[in-house]
């Protein structure tokens, strides 16, 4: 398949340490259930990462927000932290065993009523 699209909240690559090994931390834990989450969902759709990929973040908004907030942010673009490449990087670490092969991304971030993410795989052959 060329698209993946999962269904869940978008989790970034955290900053890890020796101490991750027995601490536990919770962004830790919930980036390695992310993790099986994912891989779990990209053998179901049969799905393979390629080198050329675009991507998209839907974030949660969060359920503090006034329904007001929410529809006039849902779809727009996700200006805050976590940063795009954290997410990039935690979904091409857990779909790929060596991820330096991967030369294209394009990717957007932006506010939804639930979190999913869609990859889509690009031909290799274009002028990028």
């Amino acid at each position: 398949m060329n698209k993946l699209e999962f269904k869940g909240k978008p989790v970034p690559k955290p900053r890890m340490t020796r101490a991750d090994a027995w601490k536990k931390r919770p962004i830790v834990v919930s980036y390695f259930a992310f993790k099986d989450e994912i891989n779990i969902q990209a053998k179901i759709q049969k799905f393979r990462l390629g080198n050329c990929i675009k991507v998209y973040f839907y974030v949660p908004m969060p359920k503090s927000w006034p329904e007001k907030k929410k529809k006039k942010m849902d779809g727009k673009p996700h200006k805050q932290k976590p940063d795009l490449d954290n997410y990039i990087k935690a979904l091409c670490d857990t779909l790929l065993d060596e991820d330096s092969g991967v030369f294209y991304i394009t990717a957007t971030k932006k506010w939804a009523r639930k979190g999913k993410i869609i990859v889509e795989n690009l031909p290799e052959y274009l002028d990028y």
